[in-house]
C-alpha cells in the first residue's frame, strides 16, 4: 500500500480518497497552510508518506512541508512555480508557436506614459491580471484609459509593500463571448475536460470571470481533437505531469489563457474512463522513482 500526502483542499482530497484506495493508494490529508506547525516537534515523521500529490500552493508553507515530509511530488515545486507565473507560461507557449491571447507583461514600477502606451496597443476593454494569483483574484476589466490607470495605481500601491513577492501584472486582450474550458492532461495525455459557464443572471449582472470559485458551473464535455491536442502540447511544452489547461474559444480563435499545476479534482463523471487507473499509475511511478 502506498501512502499519499495531499495538501489540496478537502474537496479534492475527499474525491480522491476512495478511488485511489481501491487501487492500492492510501490518501492522507496533509494541510500545509492555515495552521501552526511546531518545527521542533513536527506533526509528520520523515518516512510517514511515500509520495505527495502536488506541491502546496503557498510556496513558503510548501517549503516547510517539503522539508518535513521528505517526499517526491507528482507535481513538484518547480512545476507549480512555473505554472503560477502566468507571464512565463505565455512566453514559453508563444515560443513553442502555441496560440495565446495578445498580452503585455508589466513589471512595476512603471510610469504613466509607458502604461498609456501599453493600453493603446489594445482595442478596449482590456483585462488586467496580477501575474501570480489564482482563482481570478485581482483580475479586472478596464474600458477606458482612466479606469486602466486607476487599476494600475492600485497595483502599484500593493507592490509598494516590500514583502510583496511578485511586483508584476499582465495586460491582455478581452475576448467577449468566449467559451471557457478547463482541460486536464496527465503525463502527456488528455484525461477529461469541463466547460465553465456563468449562470445567465450573473452574466446579466455584469459578471464575466468563469472561475468556479466565482460562481461558474463546471460541466463535463467531449472536446474535439484540436482542443485535446492543444492541451497536450501545452503540457509537453511546460513539462508538467498533471496540468489543467484553460482554453478560450471564440468564433474564429482557440487560445491558451492560463494553466494550473494544482488543479482541483472534479467529479469522476467529468473524466475519461480509466482516469483513476492512470492517476494511480502516475503516483506509483513517482513513488518508485523517489526510492531509487
Amino acid at each position: 500500500m502506498i501512502d499519499l500526502a495531499v495538501a489540496n483542499a478537502k474537496e479534492t482530497f475527499q474525491r480522491m480518497a476512495e478511488p485511489l484506495a481501491e487501487r492500492g493508494i492510501r490518501v492522507h490529508h496533509v494541510p500545509a497552510s492555515e495552521r501552526a506547525v511546531d518545527l521542533t516537534d513536527p506533526p509528520w515523521e520523515p518516512d510517514e508518506y511515500d509520495v505527495g500529490f502536488v506541491y502546496p500552493g503557498r510556496l513558503m508553507e510548501g517549503g516547510v512541508a517539503d522539508a518535513l515530509l521528505e517526499i517526491p511530488w507528482l507535481n513538484d515545486h518547480e512545476t507549480v512555480l512555473t505554472s503560477r507565473n502566468k507571464a512565463e507560461v505565455l512566453a514559453r507557449l508563444e515560443r513553442a508557436d502555441l496560440p495565446v491571447p495578445k498580452s503585455v507583461y508589466v513589471s512595476n514600477d512603471v510610469g504613466e506614459a509607458e502604461l498609456t502606451d501599453v493600453f493603446e496597443r489594445f482595442e478596449p476593454p482590456v483585462v488586467v491580471k496580477p501575474n501570480s494569483t489564482t482563482r481570478g483574484v485581482g483580475v479586472a476589466k478596464a474600458h477606458d484609459l482612466d479606469s486602466f490607470l486607476g487599476i494600475c495605481d492600485y497595483l502599484s500601491l500593493v507592490h509598494d509593500y516590500k514583502a510583496t513577492g511578485d511586483r508584476s501584472f499582465l495586460v491582455q486582450e478581452y475576448l467577449p463571448d468566449a467559451v471557457d474550458y478547463r482541460v486536464m492532461v496527465l503525463e502527456g495525455e488528455y484525461v477529461g475536460a469541463v466547460e465553465r459557464r456563468l449562470p445567465d443572471d450573473a452574466v446579466t449582472e455584469g459578471q464575466w470571470k468563469h472561475n468556479v470559485h466565482r460562481g461558474a458551473k463546471a460541466t463535463g464535455v467531449e472536446l474535439p481533437d484540436e482542443h485535446r491536442e492543444l492541451a497536450e502540447a501545452v503540457a509537453a511544452a511546460l513539462e508538467i505531469p498533471f496540468l489543467g489547461v484553460d482554453l478560450l474559444e471564440t468564433e474564429d480563435r482557440l487560445v491558451v489563457n492560463e494553466t494550473n499545476a494544482r488543479p482541483t479534482i472534479d467529479e469522476a463523471t467529468k473524466y475519461e474512463p480509466g482516469f483513476y487507473d492512470r492517476l494511480a499509475d502516475a503516483i506509483r511511478g513517482v513513488a518508485e522513482r523517489g526510492n531509487e
